[in-house]
């Protein structure tokens, strides 16, 4: 068994409502997070209340600047607190199976729990250099999760989130 804990988890927000144009697409970096993977299965554990906010995306490029201390606080506080529930829920778990894809890729396919909920999860990794490298969607509400809303919906998140990830093979 072989188990990851270095590399970067970037989840990205997107912004939607009336007034989107007030509001920032946003950067999150997972900083806690561990993958164990044994034969064709991959075990995940991560741990939301590590999500830090880098910042506000501005056509496609992260603004590290974009955010003050104070609202990248006030957003981590919504995300953990209101979103995730966090206290209640410090986990979310992943449940999968590999099957190769050519030499150097794989799909993983299996089950994410968050918020005490499941839904099927499905991505492709491919192994480039020493760095495992994928993507995928996820659509929250399949946990539950409502889109986030401010000033009565006229500033909220779309539902679905992007995980883009670059892991340090063993």
């Amino acid at each position: 068994m072989s188990t990851i804990h270095q590399g970067t988890f970037h989840v990205f927000t997107f912004k939607d409502g009336l007034l989107a144009r007030l509001a920032h697409d946003l950067r999150l970096t997972l900083e806690r997070y561990e993958i164990e993977l044994e034969q064709d299965s991959v075990k995940g554990r991560f741990w939301p209340e590590s999500l830090k906010v880098d910042g506000a995306m501005r056509k496609g490029r992260l603004d590290a600047g974009g955010l003050s201390a104070n609202d990248k606080r006030k957003i981590h506080g919504n995300i953990t607190t209101e979103i995730l529930h966090t206290r209640r829920h410090p986990e979310v778990e992943l449940d999968a199976k590999l099957k190769a894809d050519g030499d150097n890729a794989w799909w993983v396919d299996g089950t994410l729990k968050m918020l005490g909920r499941s839904a099927s999860v499905r991505l492709r990794v491919e192994k480039r250099g020493g760095q495992y490298v994928g993507q995928t969607q996820l659509t929250p509400s399949h946990w539950g999760i409502a889109p986030y809303k401010a000033l009565g919906g006229a500033i909220k998140l779309q539902d679905r989130l992007k995980i883009a990830f670059e892991l340090s093979a063993p």
